[in-house]
């Protein structure tokens, strides 16, 4: 399937990214601050049951009344703590909330984006705020053609508004785009409800379950298990 990507997506000049769970192992950043809160208090969860419950209580709050994303962390710690019988000390809060900023890059992530960035344009769609994706972009160590933040949207993905914001900062025809994620819910379903090609990059490759997003169905046009793997096809010849 993905021998032919340099020639079915010839004609793309813009790549559209996610960033928290495609380039940021955002999993491993949440299950290692979390985990530590929930220890300290008494529970020790599995990484996936850590994630799942993050999962849950963070859509259910990305889909109401716009929050930043600081205060959607605070507020899902809460949650979790009270559907385990417990109250989150201010510090954890406030620890917790600051996290995104630690979370770390996958390690393929600053190699491939530079390879990309010399054909194509970079647009960041991401549901962190200016100041989290700031820190995460110096873990990157590449500068993008646009960011567009959930705080810019004032709405989070799967939001068809993060994507109408990118789309006319952007201004390119939608046929020359593609977006690249890993989460179907976030990602692919609003994409390709907007008529753009996707490219999954299957960070769980081998494990159960959705980690730290909701079950979603999407069918994307291409799949790789990493950002490397992903733009050596795409730049091949």
């Amino acid at each position: 399937m993905d021998s032919d990507i340099a020639a079915r997506f010839a004609g793309k000049t813009v790549l559209t990214l996610d960033i928290y769970g495609t380039l940021i192992d955002w999993e491993r950043g949440i299950s290692e601050a979390l985990g530590g809160i929930l220890r300290d208090h008494g529970h020790v969860l599995s990484e996936d049951e850590i994630l799942e419950r993050y999962a849950w209580h963070e859509a259910a709050l990305e889909a109401g009344p716009y929050m930043t994303y600081r205060e959607i962390l605070e507020e899902t710690l809460r949650r979790i703590a009270a559907d385990l019988g417990f109250s989150p000390e201010e510090a954890e809060l406030e620890s917790f909330s600051h996290s995104a900023g630690d979370w770390p890059a996958f390690p393929d992530s600053h190699d491939a984006l530079v390879a990309l960035q010399k054909r194509f344009q970079l647009a960041v769609i991401t549901n962190g705020d200016d100041e989290s994706f700031a820190l995460s972009k110096k873990r990157l160590g590449v500068e993008f053609d646009y960011v567009i933040t959930a705080e810019q949207a004032r709405s989070y993905k799967p939001s068809l508004n993060n994507f109408h914001v990118a789309l006319g900062r952007v201004r390119v025809p939608r046929a020359q785009i593609l977006h690249v994620a890993q989460s179907f819910f976030h990602d692919h379903v609003p994409a390709q409800a907007l008529g753009l090609q996707t490219v999954w990059i299957d960070r769980r490759k081998g494990k159960p379950g959705f980690g730290a997003v909701p079950k979603a169905n999407a069918v994307p046009d291409a799949a790789f298990e990493d950002m490397r793997s992903f733009a050596d096809a795409i730049l091949k010849g």
